[in-house]
């Protein structure tokens, strides 16, 4: 097994600054861009919402045609569904909260298309509320250094990650294992040669 303390000091040397590479300038705007991420990338995301963002307001968003979002969007995949829940999100952030992504989990996982994961990103990053999201890159990372069994959902992993580790690390271990997973331990060909985990790892004993 690989002690918390051997992790947290492994990924603070390998990652010293880790952060959400969504590119963003409002609060809404990470909102939104977290929802467009899903199965997509944080690069193809950026590209989309460059233009999004630079075009249309969150006033815009939701009551602009769903059509001119699609056609913006249609790069990140599933876009039908993804543009109606900009235009849903747009339009109650308006109605409910002036424009302003609220510190409101209840509210936020009330969203459509928003789920804990999605909440967990925006608390984080513009509440520094302590939370971790578990994305791809979070469930297989963990489950390959012993912290999550094969089966555990993203919810029970989520719950392990949060028992091990201390809550003024959380958020920063987020940023941490996303980017480990994304760049280094991932899903193809991982980089083992460059991992410091690789004689504990649950792919490297089997």
């Amino acid at each position: 097994m690989i002690s918390k303390e051997e992790i947290i000091k492994n990924l603070d040397i390998l990652i010293p600054n880790p952060k959400c590479e969504l590119i963003y300038n409002k609060d809404y705007e990470l909102l939104i861009a977290t929802v467009l991420a899903a199965q997509s990338t944080d690069k193809r995301v950026n590209e989309v919402t460059k233009v999004l963002f630079s075009k249309y307001s969150l006033k815009d968003l939701a009551n602009i045609d769903l059509k001119e979002i699609e056609n913006i969007i249609r790069p990140v995949g599933t876009y039908t569904r993804k543009a109606f829940y900009i235009q849903a999100i747009a339009k109650s952030l308006l109605e409910n909260y002036d424009g302003i992504v609220p510190n409101n989990r209840e509210y936020l996982e009330s969203l459509p298309g928003v789920g804990r994961k999605t909440t967990n990103v925006v608390l984080a990053n513009i509440y520094d509320v302590p939370a971790i999201a578990v994305d791809t890159h979070v469930q297989r990372v963990a489950k390959r250094l012993w912290l999550a069994n094969e089966d555990d959902d993203v919810l029970t992993i989520e719950k392990k990650l949060m028992n091990i580790f201390p809550k003024d690390k959380w958020s920063r271990l987020h940023h941490q294992l996303v980017l480990f997973g994304r760049y280094i331990c991932k899903s193809q060909k991982p980089l083992c040669q460059d991992c410091p985990f690789v004689e504990k790892c649950k792919v490297t004993k089997n």
